[in-house]
């Protein structure tokens, strides 16, 4: 008889959905049709982005309505990288990730000393000023202006069999896979049990150590970073940008697919982007003349149901299993 102080170590059956859910995203680009895959393409850029959103919600506390900024500035320095000085895409990306981890740092330092709706409030002013810069007369020759920028598809490699949005996709799959690994590296280290600390008790984590207004920063510059990336990818697969794609919705949305996921989950990111990208398209279906109607009570019903987010009741689930 086993002892039950004995942890036990995660039977075949732990590995079975991360396993189907990883041979379904590689057989999905020689099955999807071309406009389902673009939607499965655009659902991953989602979860990098919520999974930026995340680290500063769901783990440090801390309140952005502005996140839809970040976005909007890795799609435009991806694009105007891309158009005005003929980058690769390849290299335009990080080149967007580095310039949204210090856009987000240089805002993290001042708003240190906000908290919870005034922090809320500066990044809603964020979220809201940007798209009226991007359409700034002086910016014009930059940004395009409300017009916007349109971009080339990427070219595929030569030898691969692939179409270009195939490429596109697998390109996307790997960078999010690469993105859910740091995180959970991240998070499952000294950061994320500073970052849970601080959320919970900041009086309390000072005193055992932890530098709270550096680590809030960071968290503030790495979120930025993540979402800046989704951002530059969005300009990748839909192939233009301009500032009415990036209006304070775009934020709203954000933190809605944050919390239907999960807050303070590394998993919800991915359940909260096919929420916010398939079930729009979805209630549209079922009546154009109500959708946004429909999808409110929708929400209601799931946060109701799932007050932890689907990232919480699928936990539920497995340990109701077991």
């Amino acid at each position: 008889m086993s002892s039950p102080l004995v942890a036990r170590k995660p039977g075949a059956a732990a590995w079975l959905l991360p396993c189907a859910i990883a041979a379904a995203a590689l057989v999905l680009p020689l099955v999807a049709p071309g406009f389902y895959l673009f939607q499965a393409t655009l659902a991953m850029i989602y979860a990098i982005a919520l999974l930026g959103l995340n680290m500063l919600v769901g783990y440090s506390g801390q309140i952005s309505l502005g996140h839809g900024a970040f976005f909007a500035v890795g799609a435009y320095t991806t694009a105007i990288l891309v158009d005005h000085f003929a980058a690769p895409g390849w290299a335009a990306i990080p080149m967007a990730a580095v310039l949204c981890f210090v856009v987000g740092f240089a805002f993290g330092l001042p708003a240190l000393r906000l908290e919870g709706h005034y922090l809320a409030l500066a990044t809603f002013a964020l979220a809201v000023a940007v798209p009226q810069l991007l359409k700034w007369k002086a910016l014009e020759d930059w940004t395009g202006g409300v017009q916007g920028i349109l971009l080339a598809k990427p070219e595929v490699p030569a030898g691969l069999p692939l179409s270009p949005d195939q490429w596109l996709y697998l390109c996307v799959l790997a960078i999010t896979l690469l993105a859910f690994v740091a995180a959970r590296n991240l998070l499952g280290g000294r950061l994320g049990r500073a970052l849970v600390a601080i959320r919970e008790q900041p009086i309390a984590a000072a005193a055992m150590g932890v530098d709270v207004p550096g680590i809030k920063t960071l968290t503030f510059g790495i979120s930025a970073l993540y979402t800046g990336v989704a951002g530059a990818l969005s300009a990748m697969v839909v192939q233009f940008v301009s500032p009415d794609s990036f209006n304070f919705f775009l934020s709203i949305t954000l933190i809605i697919g944050v919390v239907i996921g999960g807050l303070g989950t590394v998993g919800g990111a991915l359940y909260g982007a096919v929420f916010i990208q398939f079930v729009p398209n979805l209630v549209d279906q079922v009546s154009k003349s109500a959708t946004w109607a429909i999808y409110g009570v929708l929400l209601i019903v799931v946060v109701f149901l799932m007050p932890s987010g689907i990232e919480g009741a699928v936990r539920r689930l497995v340990r109701g299993r077991r």
